[in-house]
């Protein structure tokens, strides 16, 4: 899961400006919260078929929407999250360590109407709902996906 938001946090650095070195784009990417060595950075740019010219990196052409994809948010849901509680219109969501982030990012992508937006920690995801009833359906519906 790290590698797939490692490599969102490249696409998203490299579409903000020119990166001129693989230093500058780990610098950036330490700011960012990724702490990556040389190999990964190496590893990273193949993957995502970067291109290094005379201004720096630049992202394939025609390919504007490459974005490494996450599994699916029942997948994501099933292996890490632990437990879901509600209160009032509120999820929270307890996921195994550092697996928060992965899944609410899942969530986010799925575009769930009962999803206000999330917030997530290391192991902890909070879900914001509309109302009582959205909470209630959610909470069901990750449940589900639990069992």
């Amino acid at each position: 899961m790290n590698k797939v938001l490692r490599q969102r946090a490249v696409l998203e650095t490299l579409r903000q400006g020119p990166v001129t070195s693989q230093e500058h784009l780990q610098r950036a990417l330490r700011k960012r919260g990724f702490k990556v060595g040389q190999a990964t950075l190496s590893r990273d740019i193949r993957d995502l078929n970067l291109s290094k010219a005379a201004t720096g990196y630049t992202l394939p052409q025609g390919d504007a929407a490459l974005a490494p994809a996450l599994p699916p948010m029942q997948r994501l849901v099933r292996e890490f999250a632990l437990d879901v509680r509600t209160a009032q219109n509120l999820l929270v969501v307890k996921t195994i360590v550092g697996s928060a982030q992965p899944v609410a990012a899942a969530l986010d992508e799925e575009e769930l109407p009962e999803v206000v937006g999330t917030i997530a920690g290391d192991d902890t995801i909070l879900i914001v709902c509309p109302d009582k009833e959205d909470a209630k359906k959610l909470a069901f519906r990750i449940g589900e996906m639990l069992s």
